[in-house]
């Protein structure tokens, strides 16, 4: 089984539940409904994935909300990164997982606005590097 650093660990945690935070608080909505959505959808992700996700509380940048963004989106393209160095098969669902994430996220209260669907494609172009 693949060890991930604590640093890795860390990265890899931002940049899910980052992901999931910048689409939640991208527009009002039910954020309640969300959060349980996206957590519901992170059945995509291995379960060596998501046992690296659930062994710790996420943390997410601090800042203005563009910093706590760029530093969400930056976590995505390392942690995308990690993930091809030590196990190209994550690497390769990984972005599809996340993806799946965001939408869930996006589509908890029955529809996705423009400022969600703009960060879902912020998401995928981090993932993309």
């Amino acid at each position: 089984m693949t060890v991930y650093t604590d640093a890795e660990s860390r990265t890899l945690r931002t940049a899910v539940f980052g992901a999931m935070v910048l689409v939640s608080t991208a527009e009002p909505g039910a954020l309640d409904e969300e959060s349980h959505a996206g957590i519901r959808a992170m059945a995509a992700f291995s379960p060596r994935l998501r046992q690296v996700l659930g062994a710790a509380r996420p943390e997410l940048p601090a800042g203005s909300t563009a910093e706590v963004e760029a530093g969400v989106l930056d976590a995505l393209r390392r942690s995308v990164d990690i993930l091809a160095a030590k196990t190209p098969d994550e690497a390769t669902a990984f972005p599809a997982a996340v993806l799946a994430v965001c939408a869930q996220v996006a589509s908890a209260d029955g529809r996705v606005g423009e400022a969600e669907d703009a960060v879902v494609g912020k998401v995928r172009a981090a993932l993309e590097g």
